[in-house]
């Protein structure tokens, strides 16, 4: 019966064109086919139609391979996301094992710092005394001999009875910076 249908409607369309044809020639119609458009009409016309069910099954086959390549894509970037998370983990471990080993290192400078600090001030306490039992004449030679700075220091710690007694042996311009640096209080 479909072969019947597709039959007549082949016999209609060579048909209709045959009229086409012969009325654009009655006419004289600058219009009219050529007679090899007129042969591809009539071999489109004498293909057969593609059936509904047959083009349903290649667009579900068409669909279900691009499912599957979004599939495919999805599992990659899951795989690839699940990578960059472990990648994360592991950096921020190594950040924070640095910030504790950072952290550590300050701490021990510190420590060091502070130390050698006490040290330092243990040793100038100790010259303190020592300058503060020295006769005046003596400890104020040995003041002068030392460099600006230390002087200065060991001045400064000195308490103000003991400069009195030893700044008549010590050199004027270090007693004037001394006593400058104090009004200032530096």
């Amino acid at each position: 019966m479909l072969t019947l249908l597709f039959v007549s409607g082949c016999s209609l369309i060579m048909l209709k064109q045959s009229l086409v044809l012969a009325s654009s020639a009655v006419q004289g119609d600058s219009t009219s086919k050529a007679p090899a458009d007129v042969a591809r009409d009539a071999s489109l016309a004498n293909q057969q139609p593609v059936s509904a069910s047959r083009a349903a099954r290649e667009e579900k086959i068409l669909q279900d391979a691009r499912r599957q390549q979004l599939a495919e894509k999805e599992a990659a970037f899951a795989a690839k996301e699940q990578e960059l998370k472990k990648l994360s983990i592991k950096l921020e471990a190594q950040v924070k094992a640095l910030e504790e080993n950072k952290k550590r290192i300050d701490d021990r400078l510190k420590i060091q710092t502070d130390d050698k600090k006490k040290k330092q001030d243990d040793k100038m306490q100790k010259m303190v005394k020592l300058f503060k039992a020295m006769r005046g004449e003596q400890a104020g030679k040995m003041i002068d001999t030392l460099h600006e700075d230390q002087a200065m220091s060991l001045l400064s710690r000195l308490d103000t009875k003991t400069v009195a007694k030893l700044a008549p042996f010590i050199s004027q311009p270090r007693i004037l910076k001394w006593v400058s640096d104090n009004l200032q209080g530096n």
